[in-house]
């Protein structure tokens, strides 16, 4: 599990003028870090059997990961659409190795253990749940900070509170995720101090900095740009002080059209 030892995430989105993370980045990039193992573990089972072909993958190809997991009795599948396990909630990264070696087959997750809950659903901030196990990620804030790299609608801004990357809302409601053990891989720990960060220090990063500050990390992949836009939205949705005020004038005339959108948007909120 990724969860973080000591982590009480509630308490930093109660917080708006701290920056929350999702939980998963706060370590070393796991793309990479389980890829890698994955890459010994094939090697390994080669040098075992003497033959075959393998190909790792973590989330770097069109892999329908949680539809191979739960068909391999892994777990099933949430109304969060995310993979759950009955002895580890879903705290937990995914990856697969390809091979062309016959394997026995496991026998899949066919029983839904979700019953009647809806707290995914009805935690989500944006309501991006258009039904159970399905997911609209026009709304959902992890694909709006992570993923998409335009201009952010207007009428989500509000709900994304301090979350600058990712959103873990469907999961900390989770009951499964009691069973969830924290991490004890000092990979996944967190990592340059990120962890309730304040948003003004993170929003007066230049470029180098940023890169600096998330060197070995999955933040990295977003850039510099979408970094900003995303704390800007952060720091108008924060308790109005001066120095959010005067700080986001300050940027204002060295930032991209697409920044500068969302720094007018957060000094309006500060009016």
């Amino acid at each position: 599990d990724y969860l973080p030892e000591g982590a009480d995430p509630s308490a930093i989105l109660a917080q708006s003028d701290k920056a929350y993370i999702s939980r998963y980045a706060l370590g070393r990039d796991y793309h990479k870090l389980i890829r890698s193992r994955l890459a010994k573990l094939a090697k390994k089972i080669e040098t075992h059997l003497g033959g075959g072909h393998y190909r790792a993958f973590v989330d770097s190809a069109p892999v329908l990961e949680r539809a191979l997991a739960e068909n391999a009795g892994l777990g099933w599948i949430g109304k969060n659409t995310m993979l759950l396990n009955d002895k580890a909630g879903s705290w937990f990264f995914l990856g697969e190795i390809y091979t062309d070696i016959p394997l026995p087959k496991d026998p899949p997750k066919t029983v839904d253990h979700c019953g009647s809950c809806r707290a995914c659903l009805d935690a989500c901030p944006t309501g991006a749940f258009v039904d159970p196990w399905v997911l609209d990620a026009r709304k959902c804030i992890s694909y709006l900070t992570i993923e998409y790299d335009g201009v952010i609608p207007e009428d989500l801004r509000p709900a994304m509170g301090n979350r600058i990357y990712g959103c873990d809302d469907c999961q900390l409601v989770c009951p499964w995720n009691k069973f969830a053990q924290t991490t004890t891989e000092p990979d996944l720990s967190p990592r340059h101090q990120l962890d309730a960060i304040d948003l003004l220090e993170c929003f007066a990063w230049d470029e180098p900095t940023f890169l600096a500050r998330t060197e070995g990390s999955a933040i990295r992949r977003i850039g510099f740009e979408r970094w900003r836009r995303n704390v800007a939205i952060a720091l108008g949705n924060a308790k109005t002080t001066q120095a959010i005020k005067q700080a986001l004038r300050s940027a204002l005339p060295d930032s991209s059209a697409v920044v500068q959108e969302h720094i007018r948007w957060a000094l309006a909120q500060h009016e």
